[in-house]
């Protein structure tokens, strides 16, 4: 089956029908009674009351002290014609409801698609973000799956993405794996850069981290190898400086491998390293304390340490409440250099990094990371939007961030520093009990269970992911023996990605997830199995037809849709671009997984109603298989805007 015909479909006729609509309704209003409104737009509770609904007369009701209802009967009257609409109608206690035209729509859904082009200036999108001293673990995937999701969604709406994932490679993680490779295994530079370049490096470091951070409780007095470790660090110089910048890139690439297993890419790497290294701090310092953002504090508990108001970024605040940006010792604080970071972002600082290539993908695609020493021609920052995706528990901090900018001045960057934030991941215990880790018959009554390294419940990402595609694996094998081995891996691996990427997405950010293996995996219900089920079946569909998928032209599909269902399906699947654009209007990817699910139900309801290949009127035939073909083109387009792919059989 060839594709070239799915090219044909106007990708955002909805969102051009509605922007048409609201337009000419604000303007009638502007004109008729002198009022600015933004006008909302609804989607009717039944199909049956028309595809759009409008509660402007209730927003007009208050301005002008009339009945919803009347208001909405003189507007139903004397709005000029919009092109795309055949009928308004006045509902319940003022509703506008509006009917499309429907050979309009026909017309518009065939015509060759719009350009979209990149409007707006450039997007940052942060996420991943992982300390860079051992293996990637199940809340790590949350982080970096709403981020990559979230710039899908910003790419398929036409904007500029940069995506960053910041590497902390000075903080007290990193120090505590090198104390444990130095001090306690008493290990050379050489000795760890060997193991270093075996498999599972992050594994490795992940019980090293238990032992030492188990070491220091049994051992207080080895907290000065820690303090010693962090001050060499951050001189930048010597064998332990080097050892953590040696254990640090590693790691860093074992996480980009793991994330690259769930399609997630990056542009650039900026480190900490480099922010201390090239004065970033040092440059925002002086820029707070010239705009007195921050003062010395001379008395109290934070005495020697120049302190950020708790007035700046929570107007209740207590003056005790004051947030530490240097301590008394000199070092800075991490929200410090987060508010050096996000200036840069901005193109604030005046300074910038300098760039070397990590590696490159298998399309090409270059990724870079920060470097102290002059290297490629390339350029970062400089955004007009920023977004951090950093779960809830650091709220307070992002507020210091944002607070820091705003006392400076810089209050449309603050107003565009945005926290993308989103709450934990937790396990069913019936999940624990698949991955082996033993509950206390407390923890078994629970709903979920707190994923906790010091626990023993760390849920390394990887070993998810594989164990994912183990279950995968058994039901495609089970199903598909007769096929290569390879093909059957390959598609097992497909469903093992969506399930996880899926699960993870559906909640809205503000939700905890209970991780659970059999639901996530399963073929029916609200999962990513489910809707590439219904891709599959679509594809089926059109390869068992034998035919290109047929030119139809837009008087003979109006006859079609004069078909009611048949007009609902293909209204429901020309929904995608509404949907992710809505979706990027309330920050939620929640909202395109819960359409992804609501097409894939869509189809499977067509699907049993229509008998498309058994279908003997002609034309009726041919308007099926084209609907069958649109189906799996918007499903497609919807799966890849959430990271997923659908396999070519299940």
């Amino acid at each position: 089956m060839s594709d070239t015909h799915s090219l044909l479909y106007l990708r955002n006729v909805l969102q051009i029908l509605e922007t048409r609509i609201t337009e000419a309704v604000s303007a009638h209003i502007r004109i008729r009674y002198g009022l600015d409104l933004a006008v909302v737009v609804e989607q009717p509770r039944q199909s049956s009351f028309g595809e759009m609904a409008l509660p402007v007369a209730f927003q007009l009701a208050k301005e002008l002290k009339r009945a919803p209802r009347a208001i909405a009967t003189e507007l139903a009257e004397e709005l000029p014609d919009i092109e795309g609409v055949q009928k308004l109608e006045v509902a319940g206690g003022g509703y506008l409801n509006l009917r499309f035209d429907r050979t309009w729509y026909a017309s518009a859904l065939l015509q060759p698609p719009a350009t979209t082009a990149s409007n707006g200036g450039k997007i940052i999108v942060e996420h991943t973000n992982i300390n860079p001293n051992k293996a990637a673990h199940i809340g790590h995937l949350r982080n970096a799956i709403l981020g990559d999701t979230f710039v899908r969604m910003l790419r398929a709406a036409g904007r500029k993405v940069e995506v960053q994932n910041y590497i902390d490679n000075t903080g007290v993680q990193v120090a505590d794996v090198v104390v444990g490779f130095h001090f306690l295994e008493k290990m050379s530079y050489a000795e760890v850069e060997a193991l270093s370049k075996a498999p599972r490096f992050d594994y490795l470091c992940w019980d090293l981290y238990a032992r030492i951070s188990g070491f220091y409780k049994d051992n207080p007095e080895a907290m000065k190898w820690r303090a010693d470790t962090l001050h060499a660090i951050e001189a930048g110089h010597g064998e332990i400086s080097e050892l953590a910048h040696m254990v640090a890139d590693a790691i860093v690439t074992c996480h980009v491998k793991t994330m690259l297993r769930l399609g997630i890419v990056y542009d650039v790497l900026p480190r900490e390293s480099e922010i201390l290294h090239l004065q970033f701090w040092a440059t925002a310092f002086e820029q707070l304390k010239e705009r007195k953002a921050i003062y010395f504090e001379t008395e109290g508990k934070n005495k020697g340490c120049w302190v950020m108001p708790g007035s700046s970024y929570n107007e209740d605040a207590a003056e005790e409440d004051s947030k530490v940006i240097v301590r008394s010792n000199g070092t800075v604080t991490y929200v410090g250099k987060d508010i050096a970071y996000q200036m840069w972002k901005f193109g604030l600082l005046g300074k910038d990094f300098h760039y070397r290539l990590w590696s490159t993908y298998a399309d090409g695609h270059p990724l870079y990371v920060s470097t102290d020493t002059a290297g490629e021609d390339v350029t970062f920052g400089k955004a007009s939007r920023v977004y951090n995706v950093i779960d809830s528990r650091q709220s307070y901090l992002q507020d210091v961030v944002q607070a820091g900018l705003r006392a400076l001045g810089y209050n449309k960057e603050a107003e565009n520093s945005i926290h993308f934030a989103y709450e934990m991941v937790a396990l069913t215990p019936r999940t624990c009990v698949e991955l082996g880790i033993e509950l206390s018959d407390e923890d078994k009554a629970k709903q979920y269970v707190e994923v906790s390294g010091r626990k023993g419940l760390g849920v390394k990402a990887d070993d998810l992911i594989n164990k994912l595609i183990e279950s995968a694996s058994r039901e495609v094998d089970s199903r598909h023996a007769e096929l290569p081995a390879e093909e059957r891996l390959k598609s097992a691996t497909s469903i093992a990605i969506a399930a996880l990427r899926y699960f993870m997405l559906k909640f809205t950010r503000n939700s905890v997830i209970a991780f659970d293996f059999q639901e996530a995996l399963s073929f029916e219900g609200e999962t990513g199995p489910y809707v590439q089920y219904a891709c599959v079946r679509a594809r089926n569909i059109l390869r068992k037809s034998g035919v290109e998928i047929p030119l139809l032209d837009a008087a003979s599909m109006a006859t079609q849709l004069a078909d009611e269902r048949l007009w609902q399906f293909v209204l429901s699947a020309s929904r995608a671009d509404w949907a992710v654009d809505h979706a990027l209007q309330s920050g939620e990817p929640s909202h395109v997984a819960r359409f992804a699910f609501q097409l894939a139900q869509s189809f499977n309801n067509f699907y049993h109603e229509y008998k498309v290949l058994a279908e003997e009127d002609a034309g009726k035939r041919a308007f099926l298989l084209w609907l069958t073909d649109y189906f799996r083109s918007q499903l497609e387009r919807t799966l890849a805007t959430l990271g997923i792919t659908a396999p070519e059989f299940m």
